[in-house]
């Protein structure tokens, strides 16, 4: 299959490496003295989240990995979401750090949210790597961003386009896509 649309780069790999640190030390001096239940979302967030826990100063960390689509193959949300993959673990009484890739409309993690505080966390955040304000159409409380970026299509860095271009170092943005 041709590829027949390019792909600008918007992120480099140094710039997500210096940003993954940031969020590493706050998170870190957030957490302090606290256990940390990660929340990792698939498949896009995979990437994010393995470098990003490597920058977290905290010995009492535990990951967990849940699966939702709202997109499909498709380039926009759509709206609905479905639970591909649930927690392993209970959240009870856990200070939970949901991890995304990306949150456009906030839709799908609002819905997220609001099914994951019916499990009496004791508290709930989010971390993003990217977060695109101009469309949200949720109320959704993003406690750590690495980027805010515009309303482009992105791929890289385990974000994909119809399973394509998760593995790219980068972050890019989809161009002349039909």
């Amino acid at each position: 299959m041709v590829k027949d649309y390019d792909i600008e780069p918007m992120f480099t790999e140094e710039e997500l490496d210096k940003k993954i640190r940031e969020l590493g030390e706050r998170i870190s001096a957030d957490y302090k003295g606290k256990d940390i239940h990660i929340v990792c979302i698939l498949r896009g967030a995979v990437v994010f989240t393995a470098e990003l826990i490597k920058r977290i100063n905290n010995e009492n960390l535990d990951i967990d990995f849940m699966s939702v689509s709202s997109y499909g193959n498709e380039m926009t949300s759509s709206g609905d979401i479905k639970i591909i993959k649930d927690l392993d673990e209970p959240i009870e009484g856990k200070d939970v750090l949901i991890v995304e890739d990306i949150i456009d409309t906030g839709k799908t993690l609002a819905k997220l949210v609001a099914l994951l505080k019916t499990r009496n966390p004791k508290s709930i955040e989010i971390c993003t790597l990217l977060d695109k304000p101009e469309r949200r159409e949720a109320n959704v409380n993003v406690k750590y961003v690495g980027f805010k970026i515009p309303d482009k299509f992105v791929v890289g860095f385990g974000i994909d386009y119809a399973q394509k271009h998760r593995g790219l170092p980068y972050i890019g943005c989809v161009k002349n896509a039909d």
